[in-house]
């Protein structure tokens, strides 16, 4: 199975963990702080889950998972982050983040911004749309089960929109393909 490093260990993060040691991937969880305060959740989650810094999160992972307020993209550790794919569940506040004059003017989307401190990662924008609580409620393991509900992604590699997209599944949702990453805006709180 696949490893996911996690940067940010928040709602978002934490179910997306628990649904993907659900599915036996391994997860190593990261936050600001140290991977020690992370002991309880590593606890809860069990053997398939680890803490780490962001960068030995960003090493170990196949996939990244990215959910950080937008003003510390540039904290983000770039060079461990080259050639991965990068889930990015971040939305834009101006009340949290301050305002960014290029996501004020629609000119990028967040996830645009992203790619520019991560040049050389795939990103990927998803569960930006969800509340935690009914991420967790509503996965359907079986891919065939009527109420299985679908998640938008956007992207521009489709190597990673095709990585994404098989670890969402197996987490228990559908995928549905929204477009490239300057589409991702669709997806925005708001929208």
């Amino acid at each position: 199975m696949t490893t996911v490093g996690f940067i940010g260990s928040g709602a978002i993060d934490s179910t997306i963990a628990r649904l993907a040691v659900e599915a036996g991937h391994q997860v190593v969880l990261s936050n600001s702080r140290r991977p020690e305060t992370l002991a309880d959740t590593v606890a809860e989650l069990g053997p398939r889950a680890s803490a780490a810094t962001s960068g030995e999160a960003a090493a170990a992972g196949d996939i990244v998972v990215v959910t950080v307020p937008v003003k510390a993209f540039p904290n983000l550790p770039a060079v461990p982050l080259a050639g991965k794919t990068v889930i990015d569940t971040c939305n834009y506040g101006p009340e949290r983040d301050g305002h960014i004059p290029a996501l004020d003017s629609k000119s990028l989307t967040s996830s645009e911004l992203l790619l520019q401190y991560l040049p050389d990662a795939m990103v990927v924008k998803a569960f930006n749309n969800i509340f935690f609580k009914h991420l967790l409620s509503l996965a359907r393991p079986a891919a065939g089960a009527a109420d299985r509900s679908y998640l938008p992604i956007a992207g521009d590699s489709a190597p990673a929109k095709a990585a994404v997209t098989e670890f969402i599944e197996s987490i228990g949702y559908s995928v549905l393909d929204a477009g490239p990453l300057a589409d991702s805006w669709r997806q925005a709180t708001g929208t």
